[in-house]
Parts: structure tokens; sequence; C-alpha cells
């Protein structure tokens, strides 16, 4: 499966991951060999069982999770061989995430939330920016609104735009409507998808809703650590 991806098509390649979690008795080997090549500009669902990997998966794709064995290409970059700080760098600027429960910082407004990223990385706009990624998602009239004071369905729009804000290339979304009851689910998903083809991102995102995954341009079935079809 070698191959030279930093001048083809994709955004994402994934080349034999492996991944085992815990000490003893309890080390369970999460990941076994998964192997995947994800085109820019497209999106692409996980979904399987409970416990089969797929949130898992995510995160290493993201970053935020270290893999045992293999190579993640993110845009032509091989981020296991980043040390941490060049690999937090890195995800800065090229990757957003949406997780499930939000995220938000309880004591800050909608948008100091969508700031906190841009003023991170030292963009002088950062308030500009943030204000204009949360009127595209319909909250220019919450800017000044705490979490608190939010509904689900708002918090995960801000949860967007911040992801949003700092122009990544890749849009990783951790059970995006998880939280969220039927009606708000269904139009955070279709804000979700009308912002990644606005901006011409590659989406990937773990759900248990095949409707969802359905509006997605693959799907991937994931269990017991490997994909079972990648045709699918």
């Amino acid at each position: 499966m070698k191959q030279d991806v930093t001048q083809s098509t994709s955004a994402i390649f994934l080349e034999n991951l492996h991944l085992t979690l815990g000490e003893n008795a309890s080390r369970v080997h999460v990941l076994k060999g998964i192997g995947l090549e994800i085109h820019k500009g497209t999106s692409t669902g996980i979904v399987g069982p409970s416990g089969s990997g797929k949130s898992t998966l995510l995160m290493v794709i993201a970053g935020l999770e270290r893999i045992d064995e293999g190579r993640i290409i993110i845009n032509g970059t091989d981020i296991t061989k980043l040390n941490e700080d060049k690999l937090a760098s890195f995800r800065g600027k090229h990757v957003g995430i949406v997780f499930q429960s939000f995220h938000l910082i309880p004591n800050m407004t909608a948008l100091e939330n969508v700031s906190v990223p841009l003023e991170l990385s030292g963009d002088p706009k950062a308030s500009k920016k943030a204000k204009a990624e949360l009127e595209a998602v319909g909250l220019g009239h919450r800017l000044n609104h705490y979490p608190g004071q939010l509904s689900g369905g708002e918090q995960q729009r801000v949860a967007l735009a911040r992801a949003l804000a700092t122009e990544p290339t890749v849009l990783i979304a951790d059970e995006p409507t998880g939280n969220l009851d039927g009606e708000t689910g269904v139009q955070v998903a279709n804000l979700l998808f009308e912002r990644q083809r606005e901006k011409g991102l590659t989406l990937v995102l773990v759900t248990h809703d095949l409707d969802l995954a359905k509006q997605c341009d693959r799907t991937i079935p994931v269990r017991s650590g490997v994909i079972e079809d990648t045709n699918a």
C-alpha cells in the first residue's frame, strides 16, 4: 500500500494503523491494521456498533490519540512523525473538530468561544472572523450569550463555528447530533453539510445515525477494529 500521496487527491491517507489501549489484562487491541484513503472535498461517515473503534479512529485522524504502528498522512504531512508541539500546531491550522458534547468554555460568550483558537494562533482579526462564522451558522444575534443561555442546538452551532473559524481543510465530527433531539439534529446536520460544501472541506464524521451517514458521499463500516467494506 506504499505510495506517494503528497501529490495525490488524498486529504487523508491511513496505512496499517494499529492501536492498543489499557494495561496488562485490560489491554485491548482497538485498531487492527486500518487502511483507508479519503479524497479532498468529500464527506465520509464512519459507522459501527459501540466499542467498534470508530471514535478512536476519528481521534487518531485528528491527532488526539497516538497510534502504535502505521502512517497517518493529512494533506501530504505524515503526522505520526510530528512531535507534540508540531502536531498541535498542525492540527490548529488544518483540522477542525466538533464533539458530541460541544466542549464550550462555560464562562465565555459564544463570540469568545469561537475567538479562542484564532487568538491562540495569533490572528489579529480573531473577533471579526469569529463573528462572521457565528453569523454564518445563524447566531449573529447570540454573540454575547454564554453556553448556559443557549439551547443544545445553538451550542453545537457555536462549536461548529469554532471548528471552522481557523479555516481548516479537514473537519472531524464525533457524533455531532448525538446530544440533540431529532428535529434539532436534522437542522444541525444540514448546516454541517452546507458549510462543508461551501468551504470545500473534507468531512469525516462518526455517527450511530444511519440516516445521517447516508448523507455522506461514502460510508465506512467499522467492527472490532477493522474496516468491513471500504466500497460501501
